[in-house]
């Protein structure tokens, strides 16, 4: 294992922001900065050995400071959407910005993480060399009660997968409900629609939404739906249908309730490029996955690419959106004293 630190860039006060370089015995490279904790490349062969980064980015400081669509962002203290901007805790309201629509909270913004500066620390690990983003959130950050100590591990194996490791505590009761926003396009970030790459997602049901989409607190059967994905199909087939979740997301944008036990890390979903041979396997212990085909994409993106609407995909593992709010979801409520600790877990192999 090998790993470099150079300088990404400055932030407008003339602060300067790090980029860190991992790369395995394969050759198989992944890019972070402490800006953010963002994760800005992941370097992966095809079935020829053809190197590629298939993670959409920007390249600089700026670009990442002004971007829509939180590319690789490290996403807390709440994934995803709460509903009415507001959430109570033991019998306490807190009330959050509305920064989605007219009434909701997304991704815990508009002061998200991912314009922070943390601290950062490589090592090596059993499993590989680990680089570890570190921050301090005090108590009322984002609108959230306590303060909250974050760390969030990348580590590069030797067999090729990225492994994600969160970890909060706090000393009050609080939520901890983490993800990446990683979006990726299997072909290669500069290739376009990945409406011809297939994705497999090992959920029987999904959440369904209003339009806003905020969860209505059901569970819908993907039997006999375009929300089918337990078996593998093509992003593109049924993207377009006339189905109402489709219509509210504007294509894929919701999510699915995992199969496997909460708690237990397992293989969740699956992306494959026929083309090129890439596969990726997301696994997670989390119970839910947002499976987003980046419908909003819209600007410049690395090398002088521009991004449109489905030219990349994020496979989100989370809690359930607004479980604050639910008491039929699983708790994203992480109680004072206790720790929250996830894991996912994306590895890339080829088509033999």
């Amino acid at each position: 294992m090998a790993w470099r630190k150079e300088v990404f860039g400055t932030l407008k006060d003339g602060t300067q922001v790090d980029r860190y370089t991992l790369v395995n015995e394969n050759g198989v490279s992944a890019s972070f900065t402490n800006l953010g904790g963002i994760w800005l490349t992941m370097v992966v062969p095809d079935k020829d050995g053809n190197m590629e980064d298939i993670l959409l980015g920007r390249d600089s400081v700026e670009g990442y400071m002004t971007m829509k669509g939180h590319l690789g962002e490290i996403v807390g203290r709440n994934a995803n959407r709460i509903g009415n901007a507001s959430l109570a805790i033991r019998g306490v309201t807190y009330a959050l910005a509305v920064n989605s629509g007219t009434r909701n909270n997304l991704h815990s913004g508009p002061d998200y993480y991912g314009t922070r500066l943390w601290d950062a620390q490589v090592e090596e690990g059993d499993l590989g060399t680990r680089i570890t983003f570190s921050l301090k959130s005090p108590d009322g950050d984002q609108g959230y009660p306590g303060n909250a100590d974050i760390a969030v591990s990348y580590t590069l194996t030797e067999d090729n997968s990225l492994r994600l490791d969160y970890h909060m505590t706090a000393d009050a009761d609080t939520i901890a409900n983490f993800t990446n926003h990683a979006y990726f396009n299997m072909a290669g970030h500069s290739s376009g629609s990945v409406l011809d790459q297939q994705v497999w997602i090992d959920a029987d049901y999904y959440t369904a939404t209003d339009e806003d989409s905020i969860p209505t607190g059901k569970l819908v059967a993907v039997k006999g739906t375009p929300m089918d994905f337990t078996t593998l199909k093509a992003i593109g087939r049924d993207i377009g249908a006339d189905y109402e979740a489709l219509r509210f997301g504007n294509g894929f944008d919701h999510n699915w309730a995992l199969n496997h036990k909460e708690g237990r890390l397992a293989l969740a979903a699956k992306a494959i490029d026929p083309a090129s041979g890439r596969v990726m396997e997301v696994y997670t212990d989390l119970p839910g996955v947002q499976f987003y085909t980046g419908n909003a994409l819209n600007g410049a993106g690395k090398d002088g690419v521009v991004y449109g609407p489905r030219d990349g995909y994020c496979f989100e593992t989370q809690f359930f959106p607004d479980a604050a709010n639910r008491p039929e979801f699983a708790s994203p409520i992480l109680e004072g004293g206790e720790e929250y600790h996830t894991t996912t877990v994306y590895r890339f192999t080829t088509l033999s």
